[in-house]
């Protein structure tokens, strides 16, 4: 794998089976993610890309996926390199949280609402720093101020409910970036958000890549997003990438008629002028 490189993924298939009939999720998918930089996996609902970003730690076997083929290979903190597909289950736990944190679409499934925030980090704190109940603390603090929250020592107390759908989502970047990282990957992190605080939490993880280096895989079906917040994209339409390539190629020269449906169906101001109603989206009808 190539020095500058954290990821690489090569042809990997992951299957469902239902009813003994198999459905493909991820059909021969190839990307690789640089150090320190974004990569953002767009498409529809449907399109295979969270099941990607659970296959890359081995998180979609336990909702009964087969992986069918390919080769994940990561590079981890210490510089050496391993294929993630080929490793014992007591190793992959190492890499969960350590190497790679994942940050959800909505806190509330992802926090447990009976602990307070405060012990929920601190418990990720301990488990990856090894340190002290007084250490860790600190610790959390720390994580909480560095994710902008507001008087972090009064919220250690605080339950995920009595916090804003704002703040808890920064609560999970603080679990995230407690293990330190190398890759973060944000499953449509922002889209049960208003707009003013996606913007804010989209911001906020732009400025926490750039003081900690860490690459972003940023998972979304939003195409402003991908405009705002990425350095390459990936295209997946029905599980296969059909188009990777750097932000402003994809947004000025699209090359896949997939890609180009994409872009046509974001909302241009002035496109209804002289129309009285929306024009039906049509649909990609031919292959890959």
């Amino acid at each position: 794998m190539d020095a500058s490189r954290i990821l690489e993924v090569d042809g990997l298939s992951v299957d469902f089976f239902n009813h003994g009939a198999r459905v493909r999720a991820v059909d021969g998918a190839s990307f690789h993610i640089d150090a320190g930089e974004t990569l953002a996996l767009v498409g529809e609902s449907g399109s295979g890309k969270s099941v990607t970003a659970l296959t890359l730690t081995r998180l979609s076997e336990h909702d009964h996926a087969k992986i069918a083929g390919g080769r994940i290979t990561l590079r981890r903190k210490d510089a050496s390199t391993v294929d993630v597909l080929s490793m014992p289950d007591s190793a992959l736990r190492s890499i969960r949280g350590g190497d790679v944190a994942y940050i959800f679409q909505e806190p509330m499934t992802s926090l447990n609402p009976v602990y307070t925030v405060g012990r929920q980090i601190g418990e990720a704190v301990r488990l990856h720093r090894k340190t002290s109940a007084a250490e860790a603390k600190e610790l959390v603090i720390e994580l909480l101020e560095r994710v902008r929250i507001p008087d972090p020592a009064a919220q250690l107390d605080r339950y995920p409910h009595q916090l804003s759908g704002g703040m808890r989502q920064r609560v999970m970047i603080a679990m995230a970036l407690s293990s330190r990282p190398r890759l973060l990957i944000a499953d449509e992190p922002t889209t049960a958000l208003d707009v003013t605080v996606q913007a804010q939490i989209l911001n906020l993880i732009r400025l926490l890549q750039a003081e900690t280096g860490m690459s972003v895989l940023f998972i979304t079906h939003d195409m402003g997003v991908v405009a705002e917040v990425a350095d390459r994209v990936a295209v997946m339409r029905r599980g296969a990438v059909v188009e990777c390539n750097g932000v402003r190629a994809v947004f000025e020269r699209p090359a896949h008629e997939y890609t180009r449906a994409l872009l046509d169906a974001i909302p241009r101001l002035g496109s209804m002028a002289g129309k009285a109603a929306p024009e039906k989206l049509e649909a990609v009808e031919s292959g890959r």
